[in-house]
């Protein structure tokens, strides 16, 4: 593999058994989903088939133990499955969300009946699993959700929206966050609710959004769904925020890692292509202001890099923080966005056409600022430990 970068690797990284598994991820993606790209952009999903070949593959929950049917892995295995998808341009495919997000929720504070009932099918791609936070009016403001859930007889009925939920057109597992009643943060509770056949749940349409084609976003609706005692995550209520709050520093990594590997990615081609390009009877690479924009945008993806794997070495280790969490997240992804920015600048014109791969990255990154909290609420996060 051709580095955009140069970058000691840490001594993980090249195990045997991780170059292995990256050699099967990459391989998967290149050759089983990277031939139907543009059919995933022009139908707004990645075919549902694909959940299933990557269970077959071990993709699914590779992270999770072995005695509830994960592959025993840990957090390298999915910085792995996040860093190839980008390196085998595969666009939308919500893996890392359901593999590092949805399941280690279960994992973490599941009962056993309920980590044994869920995480084996969610490796096999039976299920597929999203995560309901935001709603229409509260976005980044977790506190005040307001779909709610109320006791039942032996069960639990639930009303509200959620919109922006990546893989919410196909998932058939979904964590909800809803309101249970009590104070402050012990008002909210999960729910782990499969919805095939379930009654009140509906789906909305698939979003119309600036970037991310191919990734599988909508909104879901919930009108007096009815779903067992056993869809409350855990022995009890009120427990919801905790458990976010306890879960968001790994979900914010995730978004550090995948725009680190969206820049690489970006330079790689960027450098490929001026190296190519000719203007003014020369290439555009042996222009000074060129190589000085290269060499910026060089460093500035070396010290995020740098940055963020140091973060994963401390997650690995147990000792990541909400704050240095929330700083890899802000930073990562604004410079992600300037670096885009300014990669599609020196392709000039074809930078702007969808043919080109730039253009689509410089559309897709936007978002990153955005999702997984926005970057002003990071910024939010860290002052308060100063």
């Amino acid at each position: 593999m051709t580095a955009a970068i140069d970058f000691k690797n840490p001594d993980w990284y090249e195990e045997e058994d991780i170059n292995m598994f990256r050699d099967a991820v990459y391989k998967f993606y290149a050759n089983e989903m990277a031939p139907h790209s543009e059919e995933f952009r022009k139908n707004k999903k990645v075919d549902r088939k694909f959940w299933n070949q990557a269970g077959e593959y071990g993709l699914l929950n590779c992270a999770i133990p072995e005695e509830y049917g994960g592959g025993g892995g840990d957090y390298r295995h999915e910085m792995i499955i996040m860093e190839e998808l980008e390196r085998a341009e595969v666009d939308g495919f919500g893996l890392s969300l359901h593999n590092a997000i949805v399941a280690p929720y279960i994992l973490h504070y599941g009962t056993e009946e309920q980590k044994q009932k869920w995480l084996p099918k969610m490796a096999t791609g039976e299920l597929v699993g999203a995560i309901c936070m935001s709603e229409p009016g509260t976005g980044s403001d977790l506190q005040n959700v307001k779909t709610n859930a109320k006791k039942d007889g032996n069960g639990w009925i639930i009303n509200g929206s959620k919109t922006f939920i990546t893989n919410g057109g196909t998932a058939n597992l979904l964590i909800i966050v809803a309101d249970t009643g009590g104070e402050g943060k012990h008002s909210k509770s999960l729910f782990v609710v499969e919805t095939d056949d379930l009654e009140g749940f509906r789906r909305g349409r698939l979003l119309d959004k600036v970037g991310m084609d191919a990734q599988d976003t909508a909104e879901l609706f919930f009108d007096d769904m009815k779903v067992p005692a056993d869809a409350l995550l855990g022995d009890d209520t009120g427990q919801g925020f905790i458990q976010l709050m306890t879960e968001l520093p790994q979900e914010r990594l995730n978004i550090a890692v995948q725009g680190v590997a969206a820049m690489e990615k970006a330079l790689r081609h960027t450098i490929e292509y001026v190296k190519d390009r000719k203007a003014f009877g020369k290439r555009i690479i042996d222009f000074q202001n060129t190589q000085f924009e290269l060499a910026e945008l060089k460093t500035i993806v070396t010290v995020c890099k740098v940055f963020t794997y140091d973060c994963a070495e401390k997650h690995l280790r147990g000792e990541l923080d909400t704050v240095t969490a929330s700083m890899a997240k802000y930073w990562v992804t604004d410079r992600e966005c300037e670096v885009m920015d300014r990669c599609l600048q020196l392709f000039g014109g074809y930078g702007f056409m969808n043919e080109y791969m730039i253009g689509r990255q410089w559309r897709n990154s936007r978002v990153q600022r955005i999702y997984g909290g926005t970057n002003e609420i990071m910024k939010l996060v860290i002052a308060r430990s100063l």
